[in-house]
């Protein structure tokens, strides 16, 4: 697990209100759910042979027996709060996003963490194919959004239960004939879990699944037909699309339409992928036509998942974002961090009498909008100016018992090293008359340099 502060807090805060600006213009409300749940909320929902659960998940034990989950994932406990407030009830369909934490008992490696960021969007109550879409466009725009390049969207279908035990079959037999061929952990998947095969990092198992049925050969009609939908709701929407036949999702509330979105990174450092809407680092994966990109966005349909939890709801489809491969994209991809708050003025005090004071003129210039900064404790007035001088504060206060008595306050220059005193009931006005003409200043270089 990782604290986050200084320009990494900078960066989720800006990843968090971009996104919270684009959910808002889509018409999601915000939801945001217990960190803690009842296990069987994952164990259940997510399901309980999927590596989050057999290996991934924080469980503990109440002193009244409940058995608990740190939440690894959100759509499970979303889907939860649905049922259990009774939103059905509600007009549908029923629109959440979330910027939240996660939790998984995953290896620790570079770039990978035990409490991890995601950003998601939810839209519950419906099963008509344009949610499919609208869930992909929110997610394509939140990440456009955040000014990422050159994304990639692949999107394929599982079909619904039915379809996929049809293709498990034809599956199976293909895996066998081809066992030795595949890596020892994917061997393993052949009974259990066949389809997480297709998602294989391991070059060995590419190999092998070159010639393999594509599962979109094996949907019924129904699943064809709604599949057929979301693709032509994407061309309608100008959303360019990769169909991806090995495109499938680890978790087994899924069902038809799947879809992730990557960003090509030639320098970025492989990882292994994590089960999941989203991963929470930045992962390598290599797609169908072996273009190599960073997953950043992933989600869809999840229908059974209502009737795993209890409801008869229709259905719902989303996406998560993982917030700290989104940063990681954005720094490879040479964005600019996001600044400090850059002080614009600096209250030096000296004295008894001038501290007691000072504080009460801090708050006076912090409610007329002025961005200032002290530091109380410090007497000295060197050390308050080196202060001054390290967060390149452009312009310092200084009260003194002179200036308590008198009701004035000097201020002094940075860069000109010159200082002037001003009545305190003048002060705000003529600060904020040096820094209009500052900023003004700045604006006038800048085009004299174009």
């Amino acid at each position: 697990m990782h604290d986050i502060f200084g320009e990494e807090a900078r960066w989720h805060d800006f990843v968090r209100e971009q996104i919270a600006g684009i959910a808002s213009s889509h018409g999601f409300d915000r939801i945001e759910t217990p960190v803690l749940e009842q296990e069987e909320v994952f164990a259940k929902g997510v399901g309980a042979g999927t590596d989050i659960v057999e290996k991934e998940l924080y469980t503990l034990r109440t002193k009244g027996g409940d058995k608990l989950a740190l939440r690894p994932e959100a759509t499970a406990a979303v889907v939860r709060a649905y049922v259990e407030h009774g939103m059905k009830s509600l007009p549908q369909p029923v629109r959440f996003w979330y910027a939240s934490p996660m939790f998984r008992h995953d290896r620790p490696q570079r770039g990978r963490f035990r409490q991890f960021w995601q950003a998601g969007f939810e839209i519950l109550g419906e099963d008509d194919a344009v949610a499919d879409a609208e869930a992909i466009l929110v997610t394509m725009n939140a990440l456009n959004a955040l000014g990422l390049k050159d994304l990639v969207l692949h999107v394929n279908s599982i079909g619904d239960p039915q379809s996929r035990q049809a293709y498990k079959k034809v599956l199976q037999v293909y895996l066998r004939k081809h066992k030795d061929k595949l890596a020892p952990a994917d061997q393993k998947r052949i009974t259990s879990n066949p389809l997480r095969i297709l998602d294989s990092k391991d070059a060995r198992t590419q190999q092998a699944l070159l010639n393999v049925p594509e599962i979109i050969d094996y949907l019924n009609d129904t699943d064809r037909v709604h599949f057929r939908s979301v693709l032509e709701y994407l061309e309608e929407l100008d959303l360019p699309y990769l169909l991806n036949p090995r495109l499938v999702r680890g978790l087994d509330y899924y069902s038809r339409t799947v879809f992730e979105v990557f960003a090509e990174s030639p320098g970025a450092v492989p990882q292994e992928e994590q089960e999941g809407e989203a991963t929470a680092t930045a992962a390598q994966t290599s797609d169908a036509g072996g273009t190599t990109g960073l997953a950043l966005a992933s989600g869809g349909r999840y229908d059974g998942l209502f009737r795993i939890l209890g409801s008869k709801a229709p259905g719902g489809v989303g996406s998560a974002i993982g917030i700290e491969r989104v940063v990681d994209m954005l720094r490879v991809q040479g964005s600019e961090a996001p600044a400090p708050v850059q002080p614009q003025v600096f209250l030096v005090q000296l004295g008894d009498m001038a501290k007691r004071k000072a504080l009460g003129l801090y708050e006076e210039l912090r409610v007329a909008g002025l961005q200032v900064y002290a530091s109380f404790g410090r007497s000295s007035i060197k050390s308050q100016l080196r202060i001054a001088d390290k967060l390149e504060t452009p312009y310092v206060l200084i009260l003194g018992q002179k200036e308590v008595v008198d009701d004035t306050v000097i201020i002094r220059s940075m860069k000109r090293g010159t200082q002037e005193t001003v009545r305190r009931a003048q002060l705000v006005a003529t600060l904020k008359r040096k820094l209009g003409r500052k900023a003004a200043g700045k604006k006038i270089s800048k085009k004299a340099k174009k």
